[in-house]
């Protein structure tokens, strides 16, 4: 596919890494296909960049962000997980499942490359939303860049997720907020991910 747009279109592969990761790390935006829809992905750690999402998506801040994170170590840097808990996590992750868990509230054991004052952006007060895709280019992604990324579907608040790059292109080609496009082709079939309430020990589908 021609790029007749400003932003830069990479192709899914392991070539298009290294920029992915460095431009998360600037503060960047990237839109990457997932095992479910087409996601933003931006630090989570960074409020610069965690605000741009809400800007182009036009979602209100007061609806926390998903997280996506490397593996099961990682989740219960940011969520109080107990074994219970993590053996039902192990059975869906990594996976198409969000889990809402009581988010920690000082990160004592956290020890993320560049974490400042151990905060995390777009996320609850007391509980956090996680998720281990199951996606080698993600994988992959997180196991460098080594932070949590906040991460919602590609479309504008309250309207359905975007699952193709022509369609991606036509909403957001021309905004500047968006450092990168990683065109993972067609995923006409994909839904967005379930969601399940852990807090309690418990799974409660919320969604």
């Amino acid at each position: 596919m021609p790029n007749l747009l400003k932003m830069e279109i990479l192709q899914n592969s392991k070539k298009s890494l290294p920029k992915t990761a460095a431009i998360l790390k600037k503060g960047g935006v990237v839109i990457c296909p997932t095992d479910t829809v087409y996601g933003f992905l931006a630090d989570a750690t960074n409020k610069k960049a965690v605000d741009k999402i809400y800007k182009i998506k036009r979602r209100p801040k007061s609806k926390p962000l998903p997280i996506f994170v490397k593996d099961l170590k990682m989740a219960r840097q940011l969520a109080e997980i107990d074994e219970k808990q993590a053996k039902i996590l192990r059975k869906f992750w990594p996976g198409k499942y969000t889990f809402i868990l009581k988010r920690r509230k000082i990160y004592s054991t956290l020890n993320l490359t560049a974490v400042k004052n151990r905060v995390l952006y777009g996320v609850d007060k007391n509980t956090i939303a996680i998720r281990i895709p199951k996606h080698v280019f993600l994988q992959k992604l997180l196991k460098k860049i080594n932070r949590p990324l906040a991460q919602t579907s590609v479309n504008i608040s309250a309207q359905e997720p975007l699952k193709s790059a022509q369609a991606i292109f036509k909403v957001f080609g021309k905004n500047k907020l968006i450092g990168l496009i990683i065109d993972g082709g067609d995923l006409k079939d994909a839904k967005p991910s379930k969601i399940f309430n852990l807090t309690k020990g418990v799974l409660t589908r919320t969604r």
